[in-house]
C-alpha cells in the first residue's frame, strides 16, 4: 500500500511539473509566432509499424511497437536525420532500426571450367562457366576473336570511315586499339585517334585544325627531332625541349602515364580486384581460388581467413568428400545478415569488365584512374555513380550468394560505358541498319541481351516476373530505352521523367533520342515510375576543399546572395547551347526573366536584382559561390544535371524547376522540408514566391539540408578506395582521412533504407515474406489488402 502511494505522489509532481512546463511554452510560442517552428515539429507518436499497403490505414489500424518518430512542420517523418514522406518515415522509424540479423546458407562454389578456360579467363565456380578476357571467347577461352580497329576500306577510305580506334599502324585486335607497333623504338606507345593522321590548319581565322582521317601522319614515325615525332621520341629529350613531338597525340588508354606514356600505372577495375586479382586494363584476373567481377567470391579453394567481411563469420559445414571424384564439390556456409539481402548477378564480362577493358579513354565511365604514384585520381564523370553504388553492393553486408534468400537481384550493366563508348570500335559500334547511329537504341540492345542470360541461366525472374530486379540506366534521359521486357524492375536513374508534362524525348542530342525506338522493343511506358523507381544522386568528385571548409554548414547570415545559377543558359548568350530544346527551354526562360550578365543583344534579365546570380560565365569558386547563396536553381540540361547534388553539398536550398520530373529521393523523402518546386509556367513569379518565405521556413529548410547532405554523397565507395589505398600503399591520402570522420547516412545507405521499406510495402511479396525469416517483430510485417 506505501509502495502504491509514493507511486501515487511521483506521478502527481510529474504531471504538475508537466502542466507548467506545457504552458510556459505555449505562451513563449504564442508570443513569438510565426518566428518559431510550429508544435507540429516537436510532435511524437508511439506507433509506427502500420500495415502501409492499404489505402484504407488509418491511425486506428496501426500497431504499436513503441517507437516514436517527430515529425515536422511540412508532416516529413524524421528518421536518422532525414525528413521522410509521412508513410515511409513512420516504417522505418518503428521497422528499419530494429531489423536483427537472419541465418542464411551460403554456398562457396567448387565448380570447375574446361581446361581451367586456357589461362585466357576466369572460371565462375558457382556457374563451372568461363569469363573470358578482352579478344577470346568460347566455352574454354581458347578461341581467338579479331577485333578491328578499322572499318572496312575503299579507294575514297583507305582506313574505313571514321571510328574512335581508326588506325594507321599497328592493331592489337585483342583490344581494337592502336599502338606505334614493330620498326618502331615504343613499339607500345598508344597511337591513338587523330595522333597517327595529318592535321591540316583551319578553315577559317580562329578555327579548329582539322584532322584527315584518309592521310597518315609518317612525320608520327620519323627519327628527325626536328619534326613532330612521336613513336620514336624519347621521353628525356622531349622533356628537355630537344626534340619536336606531335601535341594531339597522349595516353589516352588506362594504365599509362607520363606525357609519352612511359610510366606504367594501376589500370581501374571494379573494387580493385578485392586484393585477389590482378586489374588488367579494367577486367579482373583473379588469383586461384576467387572469382567473380571484382575477385570478391571465394571458392573452396580459397582460405577461409581471407574471405571477404560480408561472409563472416561463418560456421562453416566441410563434406567427407571434398574431392569426389576428381571434381570439388561446393560448401555451405552459415552467416548471419540483416535484410534486405542483395543478390548480384556475376554476368559475362561483355556486360561490364570488358567494357572497362577496352575503353579507349581512361576517363570514360569511372570515378577515379590513379597516377604516376598509383595514387587515386578522382573524375568528375557525372556518370560515375554506376561504379560506385556497383562496388558498394559487391562489398556489402547485404550482399548474398544466396539467390533464394535473396530479396532483390541487381544486374550489372554498365551502360554508362556503353553509351560513352559507341563510336569505340566497329566491333562495339551503332550499325545503321539496326540502330539508325542512335546510342540509346544500342544500349537498349545490350539490356535485353542481359536479361535473355539471366532468364535462361538463373531461375530467379519468373518468381516475381522481374519486380524484385534493380537496373541501373545512368544516361542523360534515364530508362526511357529501357526494353519492354524488364518495365516491371526497379529502375535506378539519374533522370526521373514520368511523362506526365514532358511525354517525349527531352535530350538536345540527337544520338540519345529515343523516340524513333520501335515499341515493339521499347514498348509503351515511361521514363520513370515513382511507384517502383528510384533516382539516385549523380557522382560528385570527392573535394577535400569543399569538407574542409564545412559549406553545407554555412550559416544564413554568411548567405548573401538570395538566388544563384551557374550554367549554360542557351542561344541567346555567347557559346550558349544552340538548340531552342536545351533545357527544355527551362534554363532560357529563367535567363530571359532574372539574367544578371549581358546577353548577345546586350540585355539582361527584365527582372533581374542585385541580390541575384544568372549567369553563363564560369564561376571562379563554383562551389564557394553556391555556399554563399540561400536558394539554387535546379534545372535540367540534355536530360537531368548535377546541380541539386551541387545546391545540397554546399548547403543551399534547391529550386527545382522541372515539371513532372523527379529528383533523388523525391518518391521517398519529404521535399518540402528541404527544397522548394516552381512550376515552369510560374517562372515569372519565382522571386515573388520565394521572397514570400519567412526567415523561420528559410532557416528550418537551411537546417534540413545541413542534416542530408551526406545522403548525396557516395562516401562508401570513397572509403573503400581509403582502405584499398591503405593496404597497397600503407596510407591514407587527406581526403581518405576528411572521409573517414563522416559518419552520417550515405547515398547507399539511403538506397538500403529504401530497398528495406520497398521489401514490406509492395503487396505482391507477401506470399513471399510468409516463406522467409525477417528478422522483425510481426507486426512490421501485419498486411493488409
Amino acid at each position: 500500500m506505501m509502495l502504491f502511494n509514493q507511486k501515487r505522489m511521483f506521478s502527481w509532481s510529474t504531471v504538475t511539473i508537466i502542466v507548467l512546463i506545457v504552458t510556459l511554452v505555449s505562451v513563449v510560442h504564442l508570443f513569438f509566432y510565426p518566428f518559431v517552428p510550429s508544435f507540429d515539429y516537436f510532435r511524437q507518436y508511439q506507433n509506427s509499424c502500420i500495415p502501409i499497403n492499404s489505402t484504407k490505414s488509418t491511425h486506428n489500424n496501426i500497431i504499436s511497437n513503441q517507437t516514436k518518430f517527430a515529425v515536422d512542420l511540412h508532416n516529413g517523418v524524421v528518421y536518422r536525420g532525414a525528413p521522410w514522406k509521412n508513410e515511409v518515415g513512420q516504417w522505418l522509424a518503428g521497422c528499419d532500426s530494429v531489423t536483427s540479423a537472419v541465418k542464411v546458407i551460403e554456398q562457396i562454389g567448387g565448380k570447375s571450367c574446361r581446361n581451367d578456360c586456357s589461362g585466357q579467363g576466369i572460371c565462375n565456380r558457382e556457374l563451372g562457366q568461363c569469363r573470358c578476357f578482352h579478344g577470346f571467347t568460347g566455352e574454354e577461352c581458347a578461341e581467338r576473336q579479331e577485333l578491328s580497329c578499322n572499318y572496312p576500306r575503299s579507294k575514297e577510305k583507305p582506313f574505313g570511315h571514321w571510328v574512335v580506334s581508326i588506325c594507321p599502324a599497328y592493331c592489337d585486335t585483342t583490344r581494337a586499339m592502336c599502338f606505334c607497333g614493330d620498326g618502331t623504338k615504343y613499339p607500345n606507345r598508344p597511337l591513338a585517334e587523330t595522333c597517327g593522321f595529318t592535321i591540316n590548319p583551319p578553315s577559317k581565322p580562329g578555327g579548329a585544325p582539322v584532322t584527315d582521317f584518309t592521310k597518315a601522319d609518317l612525320d608520327v614515325f620519323t627519327t628527325n627531332g626536328s619534326k613532330r615525332g612521336w613513336c620514336n621520341v624519347d621521353p628525356e629529350e622531349a622533356y628537355a625541349s630537344k626534340v619536336l613531338f606531335k601535341e594531339e597525340c597522349d595516353c589516352k588508354y588506362d594504365g599509362l602515364w607520363g606525357r609519352f606514356c612511359e610510366v606504367s600505372v594501376l589500370s581501374t577495375c571494379i573494387n580493385q580486384c578485392s586484393g585477389h586479382g590482378l586489374c588488367r586494363g579494367g577486367f579482373c584476373q583473379c588469383d586461384s581460388g576467387w572469382f567473380g567481377t571484382d575477385c570478391s567470391v571465394p571458392s573452396v579453394l580459397s582460405s577461409i581467413r581471407e574471405w571477404p567481411l560480408w561472409l563472416r563469420p561463418a560456421q562453416v559445414t566441410v563434406p567427407e568428400n571434398v574431392n569426389s571424384k576428381g571434381n570439388l564439390v561446393n560448401l555451405d556456409a552459415i552467416v548471419e545478415k540483416k535484410r534486405p539481402l542483395l543478390y548480384v548477378y556475376d554476368l559475362p564480362p561483355d556486360f561490364n569488365s570488358l567494357l572497362l577493358e577496352g575503353r579507349h579513354f581512361k576517363l570514360e565511365c569511372i570515378n577515379r584512374i590513379y597516377d604516376q604514384r598509383n595514387a587515386t585520381v578522382w573524375t568528375d564523370q557525372l556518370y560515375g555513380a554506376q561504379m560506385a553504388i556497383y562496388e558498394s553492393m559487391l562489398a556489402s553486408p547485404h550482399r548474398t550468394l544466396n539467390g533464394e534468400e535473396a530479396d532483390f537481384f541487381f544486374v550489372p550493366v554498365l551502360d554508362s560505358c556503353i553509351i560513352t563508348r559507341a563510336d569505340d570500335a566497329p566491333h562495339l559500334s551503332m550499325q545503321e541498319h539496326i540502330h539508325g547511329g542512335l546510342r540509346s537504341s544500342l544500349t537498349l540492345e545490350f539490356y535485353k541481351k542481359a536479361y535473355d542470360h539471366i532468364i535462361t541461366k538463373y531461375p530467379y525472374w519468373s518468381r516475381s516476373a522481374g519486380k524484385d530486379h534493380i537496373w541501373f540506366f545512368s544516361w542523360d534521359e534515364g530508362a526511357c530505352y529501357a526494353p519492354k521486357e524488364i518495365w516491371n524492375s526497379i529502375m535506378l536513374v539519374h533522370w526521373g521523367n514520368t511523362n506526365s508534362k514532358h511525354n517525349h524525348s527531352t535530350t538536345a542530342y540527337w544520338g540519345d533520342n529515343w523516340d524513333p525506338i520501335s515499341s515493339d522493343r521499347r514498348g509503351n511506358h515511361t521514363c520513370f515510375d515513382p511507384d517502383k523507381d528510384l533516382v539516385l544522386p549523380a557522382w560528385k568528385r570527392p573535394d577535400e576543399s569543399s569538407l574542409s571548409a564545412k559549406h553545407w554548414s554555412r550559416p544564413r547570415e554568411e548567405r548573401k546572395t538570395f538566388f544563384y545559377f551557374n550554367g549554360n543558359l542557351g542561344p541567346a548568350y555567347e557559346n550558349g547551347r544552340p538548340e531552342d530544346t536545351y533545357s527544355m527551354g527551362i534554363r532560357q526562360k529563367v535567363a530571359e526573366e532574372f539574367g544578371s550578365t549581358l546577353n548577345k543583344e546586350g540585355k539582361l534579365g527584365k527582372q533581374h536584382a542585385e541580390d541575384v546570380i544568372v549567369t553563363p560565365l564560369r564561376a571562379g569558386n563554383y562551389h564557394d559561390e553556391l555556399a554563399s547563396s540561400v536558394f539554387c536553381g535546379v534545372m535540367p540540361g540534355d536530360g537531368w544535371s548535377g546541380r541539386m547534388e551541387d545546391s545540397i553539398l554546399q548547403g543551399c536550398i534547391p529550386v527545382v524547376i522541372q515539371d513532372g520530373i523527379y529528383l533523388p529521393y523525391e518518391n521517398f523523402l519529404n521535399y518540402e522540408s528541404f527544397a522548394v518546386r516552381i512550376r515552369e509556367d510560374e517562372i515569372p513569379y519565382l522571386l515573388n514566391i520565394l521572397r514570400s518565405f519567412n526567415e523561420t521556413e528559410i532557416k528550418f529548410k537551411l537546417e534540413n539540408v545541413k542534416k542530408i547532405w551526406q545522403r548525396f554523397l557516395y562516401r562508401d565507395s570513397v572509403v573503400l578506395e581509403a582502405e584499398r589505398q591503405k593496404a597497397i600503399r600503407g596510407s591514407v591520402e587527406d581526403w581518405g582521412l576528411k572521409f573517414l570522420q563522416l559518419e552520417e547516412d550515405d547515398v547507399f545507405a539511403t538506397f538500403i533504407q529504401v530497398l528495406h521499406y520497398k521489401l514490406h510495402n509492395d503487396t505482391w511479396r507477401q506470399k513471399l515474406l510468409q516463406k522467409k525469416e525477417f528478422g522483425l517483430p510481426k507486426e512490421c510485417l501485419i498486411r493488409t489488402e
